[in-house]
């Protein structure tokens, strides 16, 4: 940070965080608006370095900022911060002056840094780059620059718990400390119980962001009436689904955040110890927490006797080799201690036994983010956003066909057709939306017709859905159900820890199926033809009974892809069945090319490309395709310069 009032640590704790009544010394407060970036020194240029950003090529930015700084003699504060959710913009990077808001470009690849930069200190912020600026207390707004929120993919978004992501520099304490941050794990260690913490919780209606929705202050009343000497509280930020970064976008944006909201959870339940588990594929996740971590102790927010209030925490970061049934608490558990990840029946639950054999309480990331919130803001402003049932806010991540993508932080109550339609664009190239996966690999396919349901646990729950974590998976009208769910279950599959039989045998049974719909057809060997059908038959009864009978969530969940692709979809099961086609034309098995006759001229050149010689005919002479010798690897396809072969 450059120059700003000569505050001390223990000056910014005493007057921001045990100040309740939130009126600070001049220094203090003149200190606080450099850190939230109220008040500059010099120029700022922020450059969105979460995963998903660095991906984009966001180093390079960074790397090309520094260099234009340097080779042009200018002095600028150079940070980095995590991403603001619009993952397809990226990468992304800010520049703000003295007494002028902060203006956000968007695809600022490093090539474009020096042409941008050039314009920003001529006072010229403008051009296709521009995505918006962001509004802070009374600065100077630029002309004709719209602001961030206004924008369509954040105007329907209510952005608590990525209030400061993409703003706050991850790495440094002092921001989160002047952004209020800490300041209710203080009051709540220095003015309630733990009981008192808990109803605060229950009252304010939280459930559980991780899967089912279960209520998060029951979960730690459970724990904290459990006798004995040591309880656990253990973070579950082993996000697995392919496709869903919400807890390692939190996680990078603003590690301080998680951190707060577990010691508030483990003053309430009772917990002298908590741990963090995290998959070793978040290496930036992970370094920011132990960055964070280290802060934390140095500031007095974690250790003995912390504020002189009798409560004591310690905060182990654990690595985990990235399984996906490690997201299952008991698995979770297991690795924790160093045994190999595998669930176990419950009961007793983790609440009775868990860590070590000891009570514990498992919450997920985005649960407790929600928590410094409600302790500071209260239950009643909590719950002013959302559904009756289901209130605050849910993260999703949105990936697939459309013109954004990216996380977004919703309102309960929202539908899934707006987050699709208004947040995230539509349908990309002119397409037409088909279907949206929510919940994950073992979530439930929703056609376009059902796209209009509310956003709320209650309502999934009464549909047979399941929301998940947050996973949402949007598809156009070219793409192929039947080919989507043998992803899912060959994913599902692999990822069984093949414990239990229904989820082992049971999996990969439905992928042999689902390859069989998605199999070219071989005459000479009918029996393969009657396996097909008979085994169709049984995929719906199989997928039920590995629902009914499997050991965890993992395979009772397994089955949600087939069981809501058949109820909606199953007309494109019959077809590649049948009819042996699939209308995406994505089933490379069932793909048949034909050379049209008015247009070949005779070239030659698919029939010298392909690899099998399939392709019979004459030079100059409209060719044919043999089809018993066809492998459909689709070269001829790809080499064809006149577009004589067509796809049937």
């Amino acid at each position: 940070m450059s120059w700003a009032p000569t505050v001390s640590t223990s000056q910014l704790i005493q007057e921001v965080l045990m100040n309740f009544a939130g009126e600070y010394a001049p220094a203090v407060s003149e200190k606080i608006d450099y850190l939230t970036r109220r008040r500059l020194a010099k120029p700022a240029i922020f450059v969105g370095c979460g995963t998903c950003g660095i991906a984009a090529g966001a180093t390079k930015t960074l790397q090309a900022v520094r260099s234009y700084l340097a080779e042009n003699h200018l002095d600028a504060d150079v940070v980095e911060v995590g991403c603001i959710g619009l993952c397809s913009a990226e990468p992304l990077m800010d520049f703000q002056v003295p007494g002028k808001t902060r203006v956000c470009f968007q695809k600022v690849t490093a090539e474009k840094v020096d042409s941008i930069l050039d314009e920003c200190f001529h006072n010229q912020v403008s051009g296709d780059h521009v995505l918006g600026q962001i509004r802070n207390g009374n600065l100077e707004l630029y002309d004709d620059i719209p602001i961030i929120n206004d924008l369509p993919f954040f105007k329907k978004q209510r952005r608590v718990l990525l209030y400061d992501c993409g703003e706050i520099a991850p790495e440094n304490i002092n921001e989160y400390i002047a952004r209020e941050g800490y300041k209710a794990f203080v009051k709540t260690i220095l003015n309630y119980p733990p009981d008192n913490v808990i109803d605060i919780v229950e009252e304010s209606g939280l459930r559980g962001r991780g899967g089912a929705g279960y209520p998060t202050a029951q979960k730690w009343r459970l724990t904290r009436q459990t006798g004995g000497d040591q309880k656990y509280l253990v973070c579950n930020a082993d996000e697995s689904d392919p496709g869903a970064y919400m807890d390692r976008a939190l996680v990078e944006g603003n590690p301080h955040r998680l951190i707060e909201g577990i010691a508030i959870a483990a003053y309430a339940i009772g917990a002298n110890k908590a741990y963090i588990y995290i998959r070793n594929e978040y290496p930036l996740a992970v370094n920011r927490l132990k960055i964070a971590l280290e802060q934390a102790r140095e500031f007095g927010f974690l250790g003995d006797n912390i504020f002189n209030s009798g409560f004591k925490l310690q905060i182990i970061l654990r690595e985990g080799p990235g399984a996906f049934v490690c997201g299952e608490e008991t698995a979770l558990i297991k690795s924790i201690e160093g045994r190999r990840g595998m669930p176990r029946n419950k009961p007793p639950y983790p609440n009775e036994k868990g860590l070590f054999g000891k009570p514990t309480v498992v919450n997920n990331v985005e649960t407790l983010f929600n928590v410094p919130f409600i302790l500071q803001h209260g239950p009643n402003w909590f719950k002013s956003t959302g559904t009756k049932k289901s209130v605050g806010t849910k993260l999703f991540t949105v990936t697939g066909d459309t013109v954004h993508t990216g996380l977004v932080e919703i309102p309960f109550g929202i539908t899934v057709k707006e987050i699709v339609e208004e947040i995230a664009g539509g349908i990309r190239d002119e397409k037409k939306l088909k279907a949206v996966q929510i919940g994950g690999p073992s979530g439930s396919l929703i056609p376009e017709q059902k796209t209009g349901i509310a956003i709320d646990y209650d309502i999934f729950a009464e549909q047979s859905m399941i929301m998940g974590s947050g996973g949402m998976v949007v598809m156009d009208d070219e793409t192929c159900i039947v080919d989507m769910v043998k992803y899912f279950i060959n994913f599902l599959q692999n990822e069984s820890c093949g414990k239990c039989i229904p989820c082992r045998e049971g999996t990969n049974r439905m992928y042999e199926i689902l390859k069989a719909i998605t199999r070219r057809p071989v005459e000479a060997e009918g029996h393969e033809t009657l396996s097909r059908f008979k085994g169709v038959m049984q995929l719906e009864n199989l997928a039920r009974v590995i629902k009914e009978t499997s050991l965890c969530g993992l395979g009772k969940t397994a089955p949600n892809p087939v069981l809501s692709a058949l109820e909606w979809f199953r007309d494109e099961f019959e077809e590649h069945i049948y009819e042996r086609k699939c209308r995406a034309n994505v089933c490379k098995d069932l793909k048949t090319y034909v050379i049209s006759f008015d247009r070949c001229t005779g070239c030659m050149i698919c029939a010298k490309k392909c690899p099998v010689d399939a392709i019979t005919g004459a030079a100059r002479q409209p060719h044919f395709i043999i089809q018993e010798k066809c492998n459909n690897c689709g070269i001829c396809y790809e080499v064809c310069k006149f577009g004589a072969i067509d796809i049937i």
